[in-house]
């Protein structure tokens, strides 16, 4: 999955936005639960750009007055 963009972000509806907040913190608590346990080899990359990408889409939710 490519980084998200917020220009993107701002001309979806807003539930596709908060499903899309939803998958990203699905998958983020995923890999993060599977590199605590050992079970997946620490990827600091994949987890730092799905954190990113989460918080990019926080800020668009924020400015469009979308209520989490």
């Amino acid at each position: 999955m490519p980084s998200l963009k917020p220009k993107e972000l701002r001309k979806q509806d807003p539930d596709k936005i908060r499903q899309t907040l939803f998958d990203l913190r699905s998958e983020l608590s995923k890999i993060s639960g599977g590199a605590q346990r050992g079970i997946v080899k620490k990827d600091v990359g994949k987890i730092r750009r799905i954190r990113r990408d989460v918080s990019v889409v926080l800020t668009v939710m924020h400015e469009k007055g979308i209520v989490e």
